[in-house]
């Protein structure tokens, strides 16, 4: 296992970049705790898996260090890093059985038959292989392979680090919610550091302890699945993260306080110094009300999800969503609506304005 450093990382797939546009990751400092479990957590082409392949060493950045513990590993071989990678897709061996897929990392690396024997059962346990282990792996199904790439990954004893680029792509939705918590019972049990790749909010906010966050060849946010729901430290955050995601809303701003739709509205932060950025509203459905008084709103649609009605209204212009439990009343037309003080924030050109934007 290892502490993970990333430090003024960059990386671009052109000989000269000359501008940001060229740069598939952007400057980067980051760092991953020895045995903590994170997820890369962003929309395809952001970055993800060209980050996930430098930490490998399957790629070689174009600028900066990358660090295990304190020793530097940048122009390290992928064998010399100690690193097991999990792929998008299964990586079986079709002809072999399901015991000998698990043991070949093992023998392709010396470790006497005694040994390997205990591990490969030790994994397949964990794995719910154990029933399968003299079966061919041709004969699974694609849910049953990815678990043998899983356990191939775990089975290695001397690994500083676990890297998953999006494993449950291939797998049947019923079984994700099954194989995304035995991956995080499995970091339990193994406490190897654990990085997961996935445009899915769901699996990175159920697998990892804290989650990071990025667009556009950059890390917008590094945080825990509550730190990212509750304070958004960038519009992208809130927007991405969330069911419906955060109301953006457009606002000015008049001695540090923000003015939506003709009214003041109370915030949590201020925003003194704008100087003529972009500046804006951000607050959750969960934190926008029904309310005697408030900010005049049309209802345009009413969606049931089951658990809650997701309301879209109509106010000053602009699209606002909110929360409604199963059976509360929802005005037909004309109403009223209220946010939460303590849960709007004023975003500047994206972001969180004031002292929690370094929080």
């Amino acid at each position: 296992m290892a502490r993970i450093t990333l430090s003024d990382l960059k990386h671009s797939y052109m000989p000269n970049p000359t501008n940001d546009a060229d740069w598939a990751l952007k400057q980067l400092d980051v760092e991953w705790d020895d045995g903590g479990a994170y997820a890369l957590l962003g929309p395809s082409g952001c970055g993800k898996t060209t980050l996930l392949n430098i930490i490998s060493g399957l790629l070689i950045p174009s600028h900066g260090r990358v660090l295990f513990d304190d020793s530097d590993v940048t122009a390290l071989a992928p064998e010399e890093r100690k690193i097991a990678q999990v792929f998008q897709f299964p990586v079986v061996y079709d002809t072999m059985t399901v015991y000998d897929n698990l043991a070949f990392p093992l023998r392709n690396r010396g470790v006497t038959e005694d040994l390997v024997d205990v591990r490969v059962r030790e994994v397949a346990e964990m794995t719910d292989l154990t029933a399968m282990l003299k079966n061919r792996a041709s004969g699974l199904t694609a849910d049953g392979k990815q678990k043998i790439s899983l356990g191939r990954g775990l089975v290695r004893t001397d690994v500083n680090a676990i890297l998953f680029d999006e494993p449950l792509t291939v797998i049947d939705p019923h079984l994700k919610f099954q194989l995304r918590l035995k991956l995080k019972e499995l970091h339990h049990r193994v406490n190897n550091t654990m990085i997961y790749v996935t445009h899915d909010q769901t699996e990175a906010l159920t697998f990892a302890d804290k989650v990071v966050v990025m667009n556009v060849g950059e890390v917008v946010q590094i945080g825990t699945p509550e730190e990212l729901f509750e304070v958004p430290h960038h519009t992208f955050v809130g927007h991405f993260i969330g069911s419906p995601g955060m109301n953006v809303l457009p606002c000015d701003i008049d001695n540090g306080a923000a003015h939506f739709a003709g009214q003041r509205v109370e915030t949590a932060n201020d925003a003194d110094g704008v100087n003529g950025r972009k500046t804006e509203i951000g607050v959750r459905p969960e934190y926008v009300t029904f309310s005697d008084q408030g900010l005049d709103a049309q209802v345009i649609r009413v969606s049931d999800t089951g658990r809650f009605n997701v309301v879209e209204t109509q106010c000053g212009g602009n699209r606002v969503n909110l929360l409604v439990g199963e059976g509360a009343e929802i005005p037909s037309e004309t109403t009223k609506i209220a946010f939460n003080p303590e849960r709007t924030r004023i975003y500047a050109d994206g972001w969180l304005m004031g002292r929690e934007a370094s929080s």
